[in-house]
């Protein structure tokens, strides 16, 4: 798959998430500049709480699968150490119907909470789409860099703009480094008009950092004092305890700075709020040295070290959101957790069984039918199996039998392993099978 094609399915899929939660942080924006208050750090962490405060419902549902799960773990391992090794076609069935039967027994569904995660997944890429392009979602900032696109093409309305508008932005753009890659690339603006044209024009210049925001005004002296005005106004909204959002925490120099606080609290916040999370689904202790349980471990650590690069790597305003995500998972967590300890296993199997009636009686099925089904065929395959298991012993302990008879009738009255044994064993083989 192309480039080109995995952006166009990108945004086939992220493009509605995209732009409801752009209109929620549009929305706090808004709030906050009510009250005088216009600040991207502080808008990203309203918005990261309204996302988490949204998301809550899926979180509680993932994790009482995952709960249920660690309780189903031991009687799922049990099926597989009993085929283990096994890959004949009866012996995958045989396994396939006796899993399916303690899930059903559990009234717990085989994707578990996989369903729940993979819901989430589009939310958090959106999520990123939207931090990472503030002003393509929020009006209010949006107006501060069509400001700069109007003084520096030379038009009033984003509709006048035309093909090749922006070759003098691009020009600039290619000598001071500015990337044009990211979540949302910039690409060949070959063809492009009004607001399309605009919006990207946009996207370039949120990407300038400070002192490329003031080499910008020495690159348009005829507007410079326009893109002054506007860029203290970018500089102040990106500006959160001192800290530019809109520039990465590693600038190149290895002398700490403020900055660097964001991927350190980053990792820290990670690692304490993937703790909580483990603490809740804790491994049974004969299972603590199985190899899920050491990949989890590992996990444990190896997520946070790979957010704190990427914090230091990303402009700070992902940094920032990261770290309200893992404090308020944090604060989340701990009611999750105080929760599910509270749950009654009995209790949550009982709806799991209800809820699954439910479904089947909109299809027109009896209720627990697979419940009944697929103990039936699981004992069908348990007796099969004892049957099976049965004859074996018999034929081994009739060989045995047949052995010891053998071994006796050629040591009849003879000291066993003698030379007379082994000349008798030869005369009496000789004579049974002359008979």
């Amino acid at each position: 798959m192309s480039y080109l094609m995995l952006t166009k399915v990108q945004g086939v899929i992220l493009g509605p998430i995209s732009r409801v939660l752009g209109w929620i942080l549009n929305v706090l924006f808004k709030f906050t500049n009510s009250f005088g208050v216009l600040n991207i750090g502080l808008s990203i962490i309203l918005f990261t709480l309204v996302v988490k405060i949204i998301m809550f419902p899926l979180v509680i549902k993932q994790q009482k699968a995952s709960k249920l799960m660690v309780i189903m773990e031991p009687e799922l391992k049990a099926i597989r150490n009993k085929y283990k090794g096994k890959r004949d076609t009866d012996s995958l069935r045989k396994m396939d119907v006796e899993t399916k039967a303690v899930y059903d027994k559990y009234g717990a569904s085989l994707t578990g909470g996989f369903g729940q995660l993979i819901i989430q997944l589009p939310i958090l890429l959106a999520l990123y789409r939207v931090i990472y392009t503030i002003p393509a979602y929020v009006s209010p900032v949006k107006t501060y860099f069509m400001n700069v696109v109007y003084a520096i093409t030379g038009i009033s309305d984003v509709s006048s703009l035309t093909e090749g508008a922006a070759a003098d932005l691009m020009q600039f753009a290619t000598n001071h480094g500015v990337s044009m890659k990211g979540v949302n690339a910039i690409g060949d603006l070959t063809g492009l008009t009004g607001e399309v044209l605009g919006n990207k024009m946009v996207d370039i210049l949120y990407k300038l950092n400070p002192a490329q925001w003031s080499e910008l005004g020495q690159a348009f002296p005829n507007v410079s004092a326009v893109i002054a005005e506007n860029a203290a106004a970018i500089e102040k909204m990106n500006s959160f305890f001192g800290i530019n959002l809109s520039t990465n925490p590693f600038n190149g120099s290895y002398v700490p700075n403020v900055a660097w606080l964001i991927p350190i609290l980053a990792g820290l916040t990670q690692w304490f709020s993937t703790k909580l999370v483990m603490a809740n689904q804790a491994q049974p202790k004969n299972d603590e040295n199985s190899m899920s349980s050491q990949m989890m471990k590992s996990m444990n650590v190896t997520m946070p070290m790979v957010s704190v690069f990427l914090c230091f790597s990303f402009p700070a305003a992902i940094g920032i959101y990261w770290v309200a995500s893992s404090v308020f998972q944090i604060f989340q967590q701990m009611v999750v957790n105080y929760f599910l300890n509270r749950v009654d296993i009995d209790e949550m199997v009982q709806k799991n069984m209800e809820r699954a009636n439910a479904k089947r009686a909109k299809k027109g099925l009896p209720p627990q039918q697979i419940n009944q089904n697929a103990a039936a065929s699981l004992k069908s395959i348990q007796a099969a199996a004892e049957i099976e298991e049965t004859k074996k012993a018999e034929k081994i302990e009739k060989i045995k039998k047949q052995v010891e008879e053998s071994t006796n009738y050629y040591n009849k009255d003879v000291k066993s392993g003698s030379l007379t044994a082994k000349a008798n064993m030869v005369a009496k083989y000789n004579e049974k099978h002359n008979k």
